[in-house]
């Protein structure tokens, strides 16, 4: 037992007086980690990065020509946006999911952006 872990009782007071929102978004970060994928709030732009987190949103994005399939990725840390270019739907990809995506983080809006990533479904546990 780490001393960043604290004792039995220490972990049993923080799980009882933590928001249940924090205590998902830690056990995102912990699995992020524990996979070898990067902290989105550690990725800058033109880096080459993996990233794991699960779906918050998935939304359908229809321009005048070119439909555009957008997933808001959360990881515990921050939100990247996945962005696949002329995709109506992608099975699989739906909120609630958790996802490991690799490609090159870019910058849009002053959002994290992955353009056209490669991805992989993972189980939820």
């Amino acid at each position: 037992m780490s001393a960043k872990d604290g004792g039995y009782f220490s972990r049993l007071v923080r799980r009882l007086t933590s928001d249940v929102e924090q205590l998902d978004a830690d056990d995102l970060s912990e699995k992020s980690e524990a996979s070898g994928a990067r902290r989105a709030c550690d990725c800058r732009s033109g880096e080459e990065v993996t990233v794991l987190g699960r779906l918050r949103s998935v939304d359908l994005c229809p321009a005048s020509e070119v439909p555009t399939l957008e997933a808001g990725l959360y990881d515990g840390t921050d939100e990247v946006t996945l962005v696949w270019f002329g995709r109506r739907r992608i099975a699989g990809i739906e909120p609630g999911r958790t996802i490991k995506a690799r490609g090159r983080m870019a910058e849009r809006n002053g959002q994290k952006v992955l353009y056209n990533p490669y991805y992989e479904l993972l189980q939820t546990t």
